[in-house]
């Protein structure tokens, strides 16, 4: 009852009161709130990845031959729904929120993040594991945790374009640490992936962000580490032909898998790729018909994430067949350019698994076959991206290998090296320019 009197008294005491008020009210709820949410999103997703993952199981136990049907007309129906209701939910979401750190562009309502993008994320990545699609959720998981960030954009003090940018950057790298449960690799991708045009500034409020939607995950998951413990070990000193090789032939497959996925998105010639834009649902039909073929004639090995094949590889409680590598990579493509929902980072692993056990089996001399599968994880995964210092430690974290810090931070530097001569824009960057207006995709490449 005395606030009005006292704010006809002390007008500007009052106002000055009233604005840092509101100005901490937003930022709290910008800087708690917002990974509160991100981190509830990102284990709901999780939750839900798997349950979709054991029910394309269930399905494929008791109907081998049933993707034949299911794949092509569930890829058709994600890419239209995609399309039709959620544009811009389309792919990894790297590239999404990349574009919109890089766009001048600074309206509240944004085509690339939203509520409305980030709820189509969710529900087309479910529906793209539940069919047996080579998609993972982290990179969707970025995409949802940028939008959620951005919502918080036009409120309080975060009015001007360099607020706008570090919301996006917290809820991307927040993403990122969620879904992995790697709080280190989310910073280190926010740094090296999301900000690599701009200075990083973003370093409190993006350690903030990722700490409290770690903390979400980690209370509801448990402190779990991805791919669980391995006790592989490999001296860097006697076990550098084992860096080389592994460096160089995952950097040369990822860097492979990139220069692909960007020649068929945005290099093919104007006649065919106007051809696969009109009968773009068609595109998808095929391309899930073709993945339905690879999964059947292997037994159903290629479905999904293939994080279940991964571990037990790491494990040395199970071994792939010498086609693993190369049947995931090709499916992953397919998954990827057919304009359905989902990200590479979980497939990618599974494909750097696969030709680390090739190699571990032509090669039985060169090191211990639990390391020389960590390494080209991670070499081929820093090939597909070129972030190798959030390849190797997303690789550290998620397996619990401190002990071969070195040797995968080496395999990572080399396989980003060796990419680039294959691959010289880097993945991300150069499909984000399809989501940028016209002149500003004409920035210059790294």
């Amino acid at each position: 009852m005395q606030f009005p009197r006292l704010r006809m008294r002390y007008p500007v005491l009052s106002s000055s009161l009233i604005f840092r008020i509101v100005d901490i009210w937003h930022r709290g709820a910008a800087w708690i709130l917002g990974p509160l949410l991100v981190g509830t999103m990102a284990v709901g997703l999780a939750f839900g990845g798997e349950q979709a993952s054991k029910l394309n199981n269930w399905v494929l136990t008791a109907a081998p031959y049933s993707p034949l049907i299911f794949m092509p007309l569930g890829f058709a129906l994600l890419a239209y729904l995609s399309r039709r209701f959620f544009p811009g939910s389309q792919g990894s979401g790297i590239p999404q929120t990349v574009a919109a750190i890089n766009t001048l562009d600074t309206a509240k309502n944004n085509k690339l993040l939203s509520l409305r993008i980030a709820i189509g994320k969710i529900l087309l990545t479910l529906g793209g594991l539940t069919i047996g699609a080579l998609i993972g959720r982290e990179g969707p998981t970025v995409q949802i945790g940028a939008s959620i960030m951005h919502m918080f954009y036009g409120r309080g003090p975060f009015q001007n374009a360099e607020a706008r940018r570090t919301l996006i950057l917290a809820g991307g790298a927040a993403g990122i640490a969620a879904a992995f449960n790697t709080p280190l690799a989310g910073i280190m991708f926010a740094i090296e992936e999301l900000s690599k045009r701009h200075a990083f500034s973003a370093n409190s409020s993006t350690l903030i962000t990722v700490i409290v939607s770690g903390l979400i995950s980690l209370s509801l998951l448990g402190n779990y580490t991805y791919f669980g413990s391995t006790g592989a070990e490999l001296d860097w000193r006697s076990g550098v032909w084992a860096i080389l090789v592994c460096g160089i032939i995952g950097g040369g497959a990822g860097g492979l898998f990139s220069q692909l996925l960007i020649s068929v998105s945005s290099r093919l010639p104007p006649r065919l790729a106007n051809l696969l834009r009109n009968r773009a649902l068609l595109f998808a039909a095929v391309c899930g018909l073709i993945v339905a073929l690879i999964g059947i004639y292997t037994n159903g090995l290629v479905f999904g994430t293939g994080y279940q094949s991964t571990r037990l590889t790491l494990e040395d409680s199970g071994t792939l067949p010498w086609y693993f590598g190369i049947a995931k990579l090709i499916a992953t493509l397919l998954s990827s350019v057919c304009g359905i929902s989902g990200g590479i980072f979980a497939p990618s692993l599974a494909v750097g698994a696969g030709i680390g056990d090739n190699i571990a089996t032509l090669f039985p001399n060169l090191a211990t076959h639990g390391a020389i599968v960590l390494l080209v994880m991670a070499a081929y995964l820093s090939g597909v991206t070129r972030a190798p210092v959030t390849s190797f430690i997303i690789m550290m974290e998620m397996t619990d290998s401190h002990q071969m810090l070195v040797p995968l931070m080496s395999a990572s530097v080399i396989a980003s090296a060796i990419s680039k001569f294959i691959c010289p824009t880097p993945l991300y960057h150069k499909l984000a320019e399809r989501f940028l207006p016209l002149p500003a995709r004409f920035f210059k490449h790294e």
